[in-house]
């Protein structure tokens, strides 16, 4: 169970991999998740499923678990599944509150993918943080016991989660879980923070290191090989996304990540690369100079972008939003900025070439669950990237970073990577 659980402190960058607390208060912290969500999903039956390995596993990616079911159990094998009933008194079943269905143990499938823990096991309550473990082939049976006294059964609603339950309880209401796990996973734990802040400081390493090694004549798969190498060397197992790594007429694509091109000097270089370190994502964009030197119009268009960025960080706060609509929008700021400074060749105001949002919320996944119907709040972590993409010009410009909303504003978690214009010309190819 990677439940967080090799050491007690912050491993140094670049010694360690990323941080770990104890095996009771991973326990705690997941427990405490769990409890929040029945609450929420008080009057009636709680089925989430973990991915399977045929869903989730395969040669080129290997098995990655479900975030929300990650999220609340902590379980990282295939296969399992989660059971909650209401709390205390309003449990009226006589079953655990808490059932989590593991596979009996396939000897062989283990020739191919390892050991897995046995269901059946005395040990594995405390390994896995669970007062009730049973088989998952003994689900069927007990979720039947349940709805004995429960008409609903809520779920992860997605087409196969829907699916697995229609055929389990054919008659029954199904609900969606997915919005009441989204609002737990919208506030960060100190726990998660750690982790977020690991995966945003390889991920800034990896830029540095791609800013010395970006020449005229490199290939763009080079300078992701590169970053990618920085971070799977400190302990992370894969990219938060696809790299895009896009030069000169391919910094204007939002999510180019062919990185095939061969750059040459005086165009930019948009990176846009991150980490994904015991899952949790970071998410950060840089653009340079090929060659050391913006040109003037590569310099206005950068400075542009960084004031737009600059204004929104300032409007991060409780209360504020990520919506294009809303009066305390973020959008806004950033994009009011930009449409009142520059021009293109044509002298119409640049605003049209911001086209995406101000950013996300980030998480588990890079684009983390969320209700956007919330508003910010205290503990929040969200991306803040504007960006300028004018094809005619083959320049695009976007400055993204890591951002902690807090009581009064904001914190910048990936503030010690530069962004300003001398500071970037000094760094790169140096």
């Amino acid at each position: 169970m990677r439940l967080l659980v090799v050491a007690a402190a912050l491993a140094a960058i670049g010694t360690a991999g990323p941080p770990v607390i104890g095996e009771e208060r991973a326990r705690e912290l997941y427990r405490a998740r769990r409890a929040e969500l029945r609450k929420s999903l008080s009057n009636g039956v709680t089925v989430l499923f973990g991915h399977s390995e045929h869903e989730a596993g395969d040669a080129l990616n290997g098995f990655f678990q479900e975030p929300n079911f990650y999220y609340l159990s902590g379980w990282s094998e295939p296969g399992a599944i989660l059971m909650l009933l209401p709390q205390g008194d309003a449990n009226k079943s006589g079953l655990p509150e808490e059932i989590l269905f593991l596979p009996l143990r396939n000897m062989e499938q283990e020739k191919w993918t390892g050991r897995k823990a046995d269901p059946e096991d005395a040990a594995v309550r405390a390994r896995t943080g669970f007062a009730a473990v049973m088989p998952a082939e003994s689900m069927e049976a007990q979720l039947r016991k349940a709805l004995e006294f429960y008409a609903r059964v809520f779920a992860l609603k997605d087409q196969a989660a829907s699916s697995k339950i229609a055929a389990l309880a054919p008659l029954r209401e199904i609900g969606d879980a997915r919005l009441a796990v989204a609002r737990l996973r919208m506030k960060k734990s100190p726990e998660e923070l750690q982790l977020i802040q690991y995966s945003t400081d390889v991920t800034l390493d990896a830029h540095r290191a791609a800013w010395k090694r970006a020449a005229d004549g490199l290939y763009e798969y080079q300078v992701a090989a590169t970053m990618t190498g920085i971070y799977m060397d400190r302990g992370c197992a894969r990219p938060a996304y696809a790299p895009i790594v896009g030069s000169g007429l391919n910094s204007v694509y939002l999510h180019y990540s062919r990185n095939s091109r061969r750059m040459d000097r005086g165009e930019v270089l948009l990176m846009d690369v991150a980490a994904e370190c015991d899952m949790y994502a970071s998410d950060i964009t840089r653009t340079v100079p090929v060659g050391g030197k913006f040109s003037k119009r590569q310099r206005e268009i950068y400075e542009i972008v960084l004031g737009a960025q600059k204004a929104a960080i300032a409007a991060v706060k409780p209360g504020a939003t990520l919506s294009k609509t809303h009066p305390d929008s973020i959008y806004k700021a950033a994009y009011n900025y930009i449409d009142s400074h520059g021009k293109d060749r044509k002298g119409e105001s640049l605003g049209k070439y911001f086209p995406h949002g101000i950013g996300h919320h980030l998480g588990l996944e890079v684009h983390d669950a969320n209700d956007p119907s919330m508003p910010l709040e205290e503990g929040m972590v969200i991306t803040i990237e504007p960006g300028i993409y004018i094809p005619e010009e083959n320049l695009g410009v976007r400055i993204e970073d890591v951002v902690l909303v807090t009581k009064d504003g904001a914190k910048v978690l990936s503030e010690s990577l530069p962004r300003e214009v001398g500071e970037i010309e000094r760094a790169v190819g140096k």
